[in-house]
């Protein structure tokens, strides 16, 4: 649903053209190498942004380049924060260009629209997010790699003198029957004159040899695995500074005046500056900054901030859910009438608190000004064009005088996806303070990344339900009350109607046949700062709708899959998939004593996902021990790497419903770090199987799809676990109530 509204938003980005000689060389001006660049929607040739800086960056390049050496390295335009979008989009250049798996590397790319707009979102904007990297690259990087491959080709045919179609491609070496032979590098200089074609054949799936292929591991696991991958963190710079930031302790508060006399004292402080979102304590490295930051006294403006805590918050909430929605996001059929004649009347209240990204890597950024007054910035640029934007406004200089560098993040989740810049925009700050005498990396600690974060808003559901004599469901409602998270943003406009898409999604599409259901919203204006997370309304959404839905099976007497199966059309995606998980899980052979199962299906970003969840009885909670998870995600191009991400979504999820929470006292963030906000241990992980449904179509999400249904099978399992129904987040309180 995200990716589809976003398709209408347009933002100031920036655009830069190039002659066709420009997008032709790209980053291998001497003509070393080719550079190619297609865009899907016209297949013909993308215009490329800027040549390759003196340092040899790529980073304006199009799709990929072919080096002297054979290396091919593909130009990515979506950002790679552990999800395997860097791998996916690599399978799908080798799998058309034959190169050498082993010789293949990806790099992020940004400053381009033309070549690197995500056409999931109208390709006005490039950005990562709502699991669509997979479906804009889909295309667009076959025919880059069908491209190149055609013109190395027509290089070696031009050099050897035969005939184009005699030519064999493998393993990034091309042949001829006449005994020639020679790599990638041999024609890659040549190939940069030969003409783009206009349009590319691209393979038949009974060819491929890459896409699909369950036995393909990641080209970039050995320097994960051996620590060589370089992350934002990892940035150093000659005579690099490091700053922590003082946020308000309140959301909402600024800075009023501050003492930093004693932080300037202390050996290693280079400076202490204000910028709009806090107050920079700079030091020549990350321990000077923070004890300088300790010794610094702040005085706070807290007109207008936010002093609710969470008690008050959420009963305010509860009053709203017992009340008539602000809007509707959806009305079906007269479910007043409906409930008036239901044999059987069902309520619920769910409740969800907000969470925290918590991301490996806590946020950072780097920038510098270069003698050449361009503005250099490294970070996880999840949204390159909107920050390349706001830096060139902070520094005053033009956005193609910004040039970003797209690092490897450890992990985002939504959390880099930022409206306005967050990191970014204070790593420019904080340089320009200096007068850009230094470049200067902005490190956020993990306490700073928790309490002065963004998180997932928090919600209170009120559902009801009615089922006539026969045990059929005939009324369903659901007021959802919570923040918006595109209200007062860039992406304000996708609020219609005063409903915010990113709170009901889940909600407003159910995929069951009910004849009267409405879905209500009430948006609460609250001061503390929200933003997407992992897999965004559905995180809420799919725990009601499929644990209340459980409790409805439950009043009319009827087993819980096929109570479900039974307002499913057969053939459709979601019962396919329930039928998948419910075969590989024996849903109906009894378990051991002291087993109990759970089911929950749920589609998000354009995938269906059903678990089926296995627990046990652990003292007063319980102890997952198994999930059994059937994905429909369009076409898999790799395997492995579905299953990866079904398998972490499970863990994600599980660490949301089981133990995380943000909670407020007086406004102010308690939680810091892992030891009161806590994420899933390893000993808690359960044993997990995935299986895929096989599919033709075009691939789907799979970053996010796998969380919504583990809470709701997990509390499903539960009450037959414990005969207590788990409505409260995250379980251990309710469990404790």
């Amino acid at each position: 649903m995200i990716p589809k509204l976003m398709q209408s938003i347009t933002l100031p980005v920036a655009r830069a053209e190039a002659s066709r000689r420009q997008f032709l060389l790209g980053a291998l001006a001497a003509g070393t190498g080719v550079a190619i660049g297609y865009r899907i929607l016209s297949a013909s040739p993308a215009l490329a942004g800027e040549a390759a800086t003196e340092s040899g960056s790529h980073a304006f390049s199009p799709y990929l380049t072919i080096g002297g050496d054979g290396k091919v390295t593909v130009l990515s335009s979506q950002f790679e924060m552990g999800q395997g979008s860097y791998n996916g989009i690599a399978t799908l250049v080798a799998e058309e260009l034959d190169s050498d798996w082993s010789a293949i590397d990806v790099i992020g790319a940004a400053g381009n629209i033309k070549a690197y707009g995500n056409i999931a979102f109208g390709g006005t904007m490039q950005g990562t997010g709502g699991s669509t990297s997979m479906s804009t690259s889909w295309e667009r990087y076959r025919r880059a790699g069908a491209a190149a491959r055609a013109m190395l080709v027509a290089a070696a045919a031009a050099e050897w003198g035969v005939d184009a179609a005699e030519i064999a491609v493998e393993n990034g070496v091309l042949s001829h029957p006449s005994g020639k032979s020679g790599g990638f590098g041999a024609f890659a200089a040549k190939a940069a004159t030969m003409p783009v074609p206009a349009d590319v054949k691209l393979k038949e799936p009974g060819d491929w040899k890459l896409i699909g292929n369950d036995e393909l591991k990641r080209f970039d696991s050995a320097r994960k695995a051996n620590g060589t991958e370089q992350y934002t963190i990892d940035v150093k710079l000659p005579g690099m500074l490091t700053a922590v930031m003082i946020h308000p302790p309140l959301f909402g508060a600024k800075a009023k005046s501050f003492d930093a006399s004693a932080a300037r004292a202390i050996k290693g402080v280079v400076d202490v500056v204000e910028t709009p979102r806090g107050i920079a304590v700079v030091g020549e490295h990350m321990w000077a900054a923070i004890k300088g930051r300790e010794a610094v006294t702040v005085e706070w403006d807290e007109t207008g901030a936010e002093k609710r805590g969470t008690p008050e918050l959420m009963s305010t909430y509860r009053d709203l859910a017992g009340k008539s929605p602000a809007a509707f996001a959806r009305k079906d059929g007269d479910t007043d009438a409906a409930f008036t004649s239901a044999a059987k009347v069902i309520e619920a209240t769910f409740e969800f608190p907000y969470l925290a990204h918590a991301a490996l890597e806590p946020l950072n950024a780097v920038a510098r000004r270069n003698d050449d007054g361009t503005i250099e910035i490294w970070g996880g640029h999840q949204l390159p064009d909107v920050y390349q934007n706001l830096a060139s406004e902070i520094a005053g200089v033009p956005v193609e005088k910004v040039r970003l560098n797209v690092m490897k993040t450890g992990g985002s989740f939504g959390r880099r996806a930022v409206f306005d810049g967050d990191v970014v925009v204070e790593a420019v700050h904080v340089a320009k303070a200096l007068g850009f005498r230094a470049p200067v990396k902005v490190q956020w600690t993990r306490e700073e990344d928790t309490r002065a974060g963004r998180y997932r808003p928090a919600y209170v559901h009120r559902l009801k339900a009615g089922i006539d004599e026969a045990g059929k469901l005939v009324a369903w409602s659901d007021h959802i009350v919570g923040q918006s998270i595109m209200a007062k943003t860039a992406w304000d406009g996708m609020v219609q109607n005063g409903v915010d898409p990113t709170s009901v999604e889940g909600a407003n599409n159910l995929p069951y046949a009910i004849a009267n259901q409405t879905v209500g919203l009430t948006t609460t204006d609250v001061r503390v700062p929200v933003l997407w997370w992992r897999s965004v309304g559905s995180t809420h959404t799919a725990f009601a709708a499929e644990a209340f839905l459980d409790e409805v099976a439950e009043a009319a007497g009827r087993d819980p899959l096929e109570f479900r199966l039974s307002m499913l059309e057969p053939d459709s995606r979601h019962a396919t998939v329930l039928k998948l998980a419910a075969e590989k899980a024996e849903w109906q052979k009894p378990l051991p004593e002291g087993r109990f199962r759970g089911v929950a299906v749920a589609e998000s970003f354009g995938s269906v996902v059903a678990q089926i969840a296995e627990v046990s009885v652990d003292g007063d909670g319980i102890k997952v021990e198994r999930v059994v998870a059937a994905v429909d995600c369009g076409l898999a191009i790799n395997p492995d790497q579905v299953r990866a991400q079904v398998e972490g979504g499970i863990g994600f999820g599980l660490s949301a419903i089981l133990g995380e929470e943000i909670t407020l006292t007086d406004g102010k963030v308690d939680q810091g770090n892992f030891d009161m906000y806590t994420p899933l241990r390893i000993d808690a992980m359960p044993k997990v199987e995935v299986h895929i449904v096989a599919s033709a179509n075009p691939p789907s999400g799979i970053g996010e799809p796998g969380v919504p249904p583990i809470g709701p099978a997990v509390a499903n399992a539960a009450f037959k676990a414990l005969g207590k129904r788990i409505r409260v987040m995250p379980f251990a309180k309710s469990l404790n109530a």
